[in-house]
């Protein structure tokens, strides 16, 4: 059995009001599309798919020949997109993980678990669900009196049905991670209804669910543990949420491991760092892409280190410390800035 994991990246996130694409917006220090790509890559058994626009070279700049790219013409819906992977994809695996670029909080243990369920279940697809509340905006995952997964119902669809009201109560909701057998994937995605959405005619992805069901070939659900993990970002506020759940992930992490962080939702470390034993940083601190720290250290309040080495014991308060060597024990100058600025 192999895996292969399709991103879809060719959304030009117009509800950011950006130049730029959405999914080279950063959360934790790197562009979200690096976080998403790091867990499709260390979980797939070929490199990840990127579906981009037809002019987009960013991502391809960023990710290189890390992976393999397929252009979306038109902007026609998660199922077309989806499609414009088969020539590239099909025959070559017997799963497929298809999933956005922009939930950076995804971990491949998830799409791994995904995977596993799918497998060992036999079913068509198995789809990352997540538990919210009533007023979400999320797709309803609807299920039978036996619990089995029937369809998901998109807000504006459960709105239009006379049992409106018992369908919005479902607290189950589609996070849009979806793992699929790969010859049910590649037989049916061109079959999908041409729905009209709010910007124009679209293939829903989602509409796999019911021609597995009708062929009766079954679908599972996962219901993601972290939900977190299902957090996307399509607007800057919804940037914001992402962002400060992925500080509160990292900074549980060096809880974890022996770190104080005197209050941690002052603090902001990213990603690519490494922080010794004992170590305590104070609020309104920056540990940035490629900071060494080692043990016993006293950081902050108000410090800034960015790809520097600061060795054990040292103290470094309201000062900035970037691409240096700091030696242990040393004691960095208040409102210094030592390196290249």
């Amino acid at each position: 059995m192999s895996l292969a994991i399709v991103l879809l990246a060719a959304g030009k996130g117009t509800r950011m009001n950006s130049k730029k694409q959405k999914i080279l917006h950063e959360v934790g220090g790197k562009p979200m599309i690096m976080h998403v790509f790091a867990a499709a890559e260390t979980t797939a058994d070929l490199p990840p798919v990127l579906v981009v626009g037809p002019d987009e070279g960013g991502v391809q700049a960023l990710i290189g020949r890390r992976a393999e790219y397929v252009a979306q013409p038109e902007q026609l819906g998660t199922g077309h997109a989806t499609l414009m992977a088969r020539p590239l994809l099909e025959k070559r695996s017997s799963q497929v993980i298809v999933t956005y670029g922009d939930m950076p909080l995804l971990r491949a243990e998830t799409l791994q678990k995904l995977a596993d369920t799918q497998r060992e279940s036999g079913t068509a697809v198995t789809l990352l669900s997540v538990m919210g509340s009533p007023d979400s905006s999320f797709g309803r995952v609807a299920r039978d009196e036996a619990g089995r997964v029937t369809e998901i119902v998109e807000v504006a669809e459960a709105k239009r049905r006379p049992n409106t009201a018992e369908l919005l109560a479902i607290r189950e909701l589609n996070a849009g991670v979806y793992c699929f057998d790969a010859d049910f994937l590649w037989q049916n995605v061109g079959k999908l209804p041409l729905r009209q959405a709010r910007s124009g005619p679209e293939y829903y992805l989602t509409d796999m669910i019911e021609l597995a069901q009708a062929q009766g070939l079954g679908v599972t659900a996962v219901i993601a543990e972290d939900p977190d993990e299902c957090l996307g970002a399509g607007t800057r506020a919804e940037l914001a949420v992402v962002e400060k759940a992925f500080r509160r992930r990292a900074n549980n992490y060096w809880l974890a491991r022996g770190v104080t962080l005197i209050d941690p939702d002052a603090v902001y470390i990213d990603q690519d760092v490494s922080i010794g034993q004992d170590t305590v940083i104070w609020p309104g601190s920056y540990i940035q892409e490629g900071a060494i720290i080692g043990a016993d250290c006293v950081i902050g309040p108000n410090a800034i280190i960015r790809r520097a080495t600061v060795g054990d014991g040292c103290r470094i308060e309201q000062a900035v410390v970037e691409d240096v060597t700091v030696e242990g024990g040393a004691a960095v100058p208040r409102f210094s800035v030592i390196g290249n600025r």
